[in-house]
């Protein structure tokens, strides 16, 4: 026997209304957070591309030290 569908469904994610500044201030903090997060990433990038280039500069220097080492 199926389960009947109930006629009214809870709906899990309740939208809030458009007039609630508690809503309108955690969407502000949520966005934020996300452009936040996005600098953090980007600066976390950076951080690894100069550090790569640099220990490759550090090897190419070490390698022509003891290629002309006498």
């Amino acid at each position: 026997m199926p389960d009947p569908v109930p006629t009214d469904p809870v709906p899990t994610d309740p939208v809030p209304p458009a007039d609630d500044p508690a809503a309108a201030l955690e969407g502000d903090l949520e966005e934020h957070r996300l452009e936040q997060e996005t600098r953090n990433e980007r600066q976390v990038w950076y951080f690894l591309a100069y550090f790569l280039f640099g220990i490759h500069i550090i090897a190419f220097v070490m390698i022509y030290a003891v290629r002309h080492a006498k």
